[in-house]
């Protein structure tokens, strides 16, 4: 990175594009140089995909035919990489079951990024069939949005027209790099600091406990939770700094969403860009609320269990997204119900909380029957004992504090009072007293300075969110 950012000031304003896009595709070819031309051709074929929709006229069926086959493809491009292992897989099972032999098959590498950058494709062919923007008339342009390093790999998931304007001319200074700065190191500690420190706790009770305790489940399923949080959040952090510090503005991806009262505001709340998407794209198409109560819960229902497939090709990512599409549907119906009160903020909180840390449990257990034990385990099938001998030995005392800290942190506005927080960039944040200011342009860069000397003492641990 600070090649990049070296090499991206000197170059001249008319060059930077370019100098961006090589950099993003030598990123991306660094893990594997072949899924590079994966991401090339993507670029090429929405890219003249969108320039054959400008050119067959607005709101024509030439227009919407192309456009239907720029999803096909890119679609397609996701099924075949992400899905097809998942099809044969079941197949294989059921062959299996009524006696049939087992078809042979070679499992399909899935290039790291490519769920992000398919969405990206379908919401630019979509915002052009909509009128909402302008196919670009630079394929240099497209290539650099698209291949944008900062956000390629796990999101935010930017839309075209957001950065449309900034992609053929943005402004750089010390103070919009400084604020940059700042938000991409305090990502970083919350990646480093918080998310790291509680990996090895969360493997130790996920991966190959064979009899969990009471302890152990409620431990691993609330410390996943927290480390899920602060690894993509940090992500989303580091990637709108680095693009604020280039000149980009992207938008905010997480607004503490562990602060909901309800799981709708969790999920306005959480992966903002994501939601948003599958709202505008696929709950808006499907006819949202506008065609009576029971056709609304079968359409909330059919977008979370796609979004929860979107995450990942197994049936736990279905049964998670099932899940959050049964919350949606029970606070729906209980609002509606006539006798219905707000209940007080403390409880909607914990309750929204409770079915969040539940659901995380079968998004992250490896298969369905790890989720079964630690879920026994949870509702006390071997006791309400603590911790076993098993995960204790595993466990360091930083680890357990940890879990304490990054509750503490997660609540931290509610200190100030401030239960609706908004997550702001430091350039909107206003002058306040010396202590705040002192915090907030210190501790990121003490918690970036942890981070290194964290980071050159222990293994690295991936992103979370690289795996979908």
């Amino acid at each position: 990175m600070p090649a990049f950012i070296f090499f991206y000031f000197l170059t001249p304003e008319r060059h930077r594009n370019i100098s961006l896009l090589a950099f993003s595709w030598v990123f991306y070819a660094w893990w594997r140089v072949d899924f590079l031309a994966l991401l090339v051709a993507s670029t090429a074929f929405t890219f003249g995909i969108g320039r054959l929709m400008h050119m067959s006229g607005h709101a024509t069926s030439r227009e919407r035919r192309w456009m239907l086959l720029g999803m096909a493809g890119n679609l397609g491009a996701l099924c075949c990489f992400k899905y097809a292992n998942f099809l044969i897989w079941n197949v294989n099972a059921v062959r299996e079951a009524i006696g049939n032999g087992a078809i042979g098959w070679d499992p399909i590498v899935l290039p790291i990024g490519l769920s992000f950058y398919v969405m990206q494709s379908v919401s630019y062919l979509a915002d052009i069939r909509a009128g909402t923007v302008q196919p670009s008339k630079s394929f240099l342009q497209y290539a650099a949005y698209k291949a944008m390093f900062a956000q390629l790999i796990s999101g935010p998931i930017v839309r075209y027209a957001e950065i449309a304007q900034e992609l053929g001319h943005r402004c750089l200074s010390l103070r919009q790099f400084g604020e940059g700065a700042e938000t991409f190191m305090t990502g970083f500690g919350m990646k480093i600091i918080i998310a790291d420190t509680l990996s090895p706790m969360v493997a130790a009770i996920y991966d190959g406990l064979p009899d969990p305790s009471f302890g152990d489940s409620w431990l691993g399923a609330i410390g996943y939770t927290l480390q899920l949080y602060f690894d993509f959040a940090g992500y989303s952090l580091m990637a709108i700094g680095l693009a604020r510090m280039t000149g980009f503005h992207f938008p905010r991806n997480f607004n503490h969403p562990y602060l909901a009262g309800s799981c709708q505001e969790f999920w306005q709340r959480w992966h903002i860009t994501l939601s948003r998407l599958l709202r505008d794209y696929l709950y808006f198409n499907l006819g949202g609320s506008r065609t009576g109560p029971g056709r609304t819960y079968v359409n909330l229902m059919i977008v979370m269990a796609i979004g929860g497939l979107w995450h990942g090709a197994s049936w736990n990512f279905v049964v998670w997204g099932v899940w959050h599409g049964s919350l949606l549907c029970l606070h729906r119906l209980w609002s509606r119900m006539s006798c219905y009160r707000p209940m007080p903020y403390w409880l909607g909180n914990l309750l929204t909380m409770l079915a969040t840390i539940l659901g995380r449990v079968v998004f992250r257990a490896v298969d369905f029957a790890t989720a079964v034990r630690l879920y026994a385990a949870m509702f006390g099938r071997h006791g309400f004992g603590g911790l076993s001998e098993d995960v204790a030995w595993q466990i360091s005392p930083e680890q357990l504090w940890c879990v304490p800290i990054a509750i503490a942190i997660v609540y931290l506005p509610l200190i100030r009072g401030d239960r609706h927080a908004v997550w702001s960039p430091p350039s909107a944040r206003t002058d306040g007293p010396w202590l705040r200011s002192f915090v907030q342009t210190a501790g990121p860069l003490l918690g970036y300075a942890l981070s290194i000397v964290l980071l050159y003492s222990r293994a690295a641990v991936p992103f979370l969110y690289f795996q979908f």
